[in-house]
């Protein structure tokens, strides 16, 4: 299993999608925290926290997030290697995880490179170091979180096609529609018997939690529970290949 992440790691650095993704986003976070005026920009706030990073990376993750996995599987069905790849000594399951964790990683290390911004928050904080450190953190892995569900529905969304478009553009649809789509359905109140479990089923409603710092194992367990759902909907469509 190690073996196919590492090679999923490779596949994204020895071409230019895992330097675009990583570059992209921290382009756009940056001018969007720093030289955009506006209601993102820190220094214009007058605030030392990073609840601008926390508000636009769901965004930029919604679009980045499938493009790094439309082509993890639709790519293999494209030219015909997939086959080649569920015949190896790993189960579907392996197979899966390891693309799962190899798009995770991008992720993760699209995210890293932000600490810088909460240090320079944390300096030019008056009196220094005047932000919110356990918010912040707690932000982070709600960051971390939300990105692997998006990692976990792209893959997915990548299981169903050997088109990479097709499958970008699913991932996105199905990704707006967890992070906005049940938040909406619930608002309106048309299916008011459902309307709690329609909010409890939005991305939006736990991972605002996370970004408050409230570490709530109700929020864990509800990206855990989508990642596995998600993971589990990849094998059905791959095992559907015996059927």
């Amino acid at each position: 299993m190690f073996v196919l992440y590492r090679k999923e790691i490779n596949g994204f650095f020895s071409t230019l999608t895992g330097y675009i993704v990583v570059g992209v986003f921290l382009i756009a976070t940056s001018a969007f925290m720093w030289i955009f005026p506006g209601n993102y920009n820190i220094p214009d706030s007058g605030y030392a926290n990073l609840d601008s990073l926390f508000t636009i990376a769901p965004w930029l993750f919604m679009f980045l997030v499938p493009a790094i996995t439309m082509r993890l599987f639709s790519e293999e069905k494209r030219i015909g290697t997939i086959e080649t790849l569920l015949t190896r000594p790993l189960s579907d399951l392996q197979i899966i995880f390891a693309k799962y964790l190899a798009g995770l990683t991008l992720v993760v290390l699209s995210v890293l490179p932000t600490l810088v911004y909460f240090y320079s928050v944390y300096v030019l904080g008056d009196p220094v170091g005047s932000i919110d450190t356990g918010g912040t953190w707690g932000s982070y892995i709600g960051l971390i979180f939300l990105g692997s569900v998006y990692v976990a529905i792209g893959i997915f969304t990548s299981s169903l096609t050997n088109n990479q478009i097709i499958a970008f553009i699913l991932a996105v649809v199905i990704i707006f529609i967890f992070y906005l789509g049940f938040g909406y359905i619930a608002d309106l109140g048309l299916f008011n018997p459902f309307d709690d479990i329609f909010l409890n089923l939005s991305i939006t409603e736990h991972y605002e939690s996370m970004s408050r710092g409230v570490l709530d194992s109700k929020d864990i367990i509800y990206f855990l529970a989508v990642n596995a759902a998600f993971i589990a909907f990849t094998r059905t469509v791959l095992e559907s290949r015996n059927w």
